[in-house]
C-alpha cells in the first residue's frame, strides 16, 4: 500500500540531476531486443554472404574423405588426431565467421545504446539482489509481464515461421536424400534465409516497441514527488536556514571591518543618530574622498563612537548623510555631485588645524 501511494505521489518529471545521477550509477535504458535483432541481422548475413562458399567447400572436403577414406591412415592416435585437427580447422571456416558476426553486431547495438561505462556500485553485493519478496516483485510485477509477453511472442512467432517454411518446403527437403550433398547446402541456405528474414521482420518490430517501452518504463521510474524537488533543491543550493546564518554571520565580519577602519577617517556626517557616514580624504594620497565606514541606526551610534573616541570630527548634516548612504557604497569614491559640500567640511577641519597650530607657532 505504501509502495502504491509512494509511486501515486511521483507525479514530477524528472529533473537533469537526477537523470545524470542516475547515468552515473548505471541506471540506464536498455533494451535486450535490440541486440537479439542485431545478431539476427548479422547471421542474416552471414548466410548470404559467407555461408555458401565455406559450406561448399566444408562439403568437398568431406566427399573427399568419404570418397577416398582409404587415403586416410588410422593405425595410431597420432593419425586419429590429424584427421580430427583437418576437421577442425574446415569447420573453423564456417563458424568464427558466425561468431564473429553474430558478436560485433550485438556488441555494436549495445553500444549504440548506451556508452559503456564503468560502475563499481552495480557490482557491489547487495542484500535485496537476493531478497526473495524483491525478486518476487520483479518476476510479477509490470516489467516481468512485459517480459513474459515478449518470449510469448517470440516464441509463437518463430513457431510459426518455421511450420510455414516446413510446409512449403516439405517435398523438397525430402529430395535432400537424393542430392549430391555439395547441392544441398546451397539448398538448406536458402531455407534457411526465408527463416531468418520472416524473423528478422518479427524481432525488428519487437525491438523497436520494447526500445519505446523501455525508455519510458525507465523515464516513469525516475519520476519524482514534490517533496524530492524540494530535497534536491536543498542539497544544490544549500538548506536556506545555513545559507541564511551563512550570510549573517558574514554581513558581521563586514560590519567588524568597517568599524575597524573608522579610526582612519577624516570626517563623519552624521543624521544625528539614523545614519553616520565615514569619508577619508588625505591630500597627498591623492584621489577623491572615500567612504570607508556607513551605517543606520545602531550601527551609526557605534561609528560615531569610535569616531568620537578617536578625536574624528562628526559634523551633523542629515541631508548630506542620507544622500551619501543612499548613493555611495563602502570602499568607493564620492561622485562628484557631493565634491563641494564635502570640501567646505574638510576646509573647516584643516583651517581649525590650522588656527590649533597658530598660537604654538608665535609663542
Amino acid at each position: 500500500m505504501a509502495e502504491g501511494e509512494d509511486k501515486d505521489s511521483k507525479t514530477e518529471e524528472p529533473t537533469e540531476k537526477k537523470i545524470r545521477d542516475a547515468v552515473d550509477k548505471g541506471n540506464v535504458p536498455f533494451s535486450r531486443e535490440v541486440p537479439i535483432f542485431a545478431s539476427t541481422l548479422g547471421m542474416l548475413v552471414f548466410l548470404v554472404f559467407f555461408l555458401p562458399n565455406s559450406v561448399g567447400h566444408f562439403t568437398e572436403t568431406l566427399r573427399d574423405l568419404f570418397e577416398q577414406s582409404d587415403g586416410w591412415r588410422l593405425n595410431n592416435g597420432g593419425d586419429a588426431v590429424a584427421l580430427f585437427q583437418l576437421l577442425f580447422w574446415e569447420a573453423s571456416g564456417i563458424l568464427l565467421p558466425a561468431f564473429a558476426l553474430l558478436m560485433g553486431f550485438g556488441i555494436s547495438a549495445s553500444v549504440l545504446q548506451n556508452m559503456p561505462s564503468p560502475v563499481l556500485d552495480r557490482i557491489q553485493p547487495k542484500l535485496e539482489r537476493i531478497s526473495i519478496i524483491k525478486g518476487f516483485g520483479r518476476i510479477y510485477g509490470a516489467k516481468g509481464f512485459v517480459e513474459f509477453g515478449k518470449n510469448i511472442f517470440k516464441i509463437a512467432a518463430v513457431s510459426m515461421i518455421v511450420a510455414v517454411v516446413m510446409q512449403t518446403e516439405y517435398f523438397r527437403s525430402l529430395d535432400f536424400m537424393f542430392m549430391d550433398p555439395t547441392l544441398v547446402a546451397p539448398d538448406m541456405a536458402r531455407m534457411a534465409g526465408k527463416v531468418i528474414v520472416v524473423v528478422l521482420i518479427c524481432t525488428a518490430t519487437l525491438a523497436v516497441v520494447d526500445l519505446l517501452w523501455t525508455r519510458y518504463s525507465w523515464h516513469q521510474d525516475l519520476r519524482m514527488s514534490k517533496q524530492d524537488i524540494k530535497d534536491e533543491l536543498k542539497q544544490s543550493d544549500g538548506d536556506p536556514i545555513i545559507k541564511a546564518r551563512q550570510r549573517s554571520l558574514a554581513r558581521d565580519r563586514a560590519r567588524r571591518r568597517m568599524i575597524s577602519e573608522v579610526p582612519r577617517a577624516t570626517l563623519v556626517i552624521a543624521n544625528p543618530t539614523h545614519f553616520a557616514v565615514a569619508l577619508r580624504y588625505v591630500r597627498e594620497e591623492g584621489g577623491a574622498p572615500i567612504v570607508i565606514a556607513k551605517g543606520q541606526d545602531l550601527i551609526a551610534l557605534k561609528i560615531r563612537e569610535v569616531a568620537e573616541a578617536n578625536g574624528i570630527p562628526v559634523f551633523e548634516d542629515p541631508p548630506l548623510a542620507r544622500s551619501i548612504f543612499a548613493q555611495v557604497s563602502v570602499d568607493n569614491f564620492i561622485p562628484p555631485v557631493f565634491y563641494k559640500a564635502v570640501a567646505e567640511l574638510v576646509h573647516k577641519i584643516y583651517s581649525t588645524k590650522q588656527n590649533s597650530r597658530t598660537p604654538d607657532a608665535r609663542s
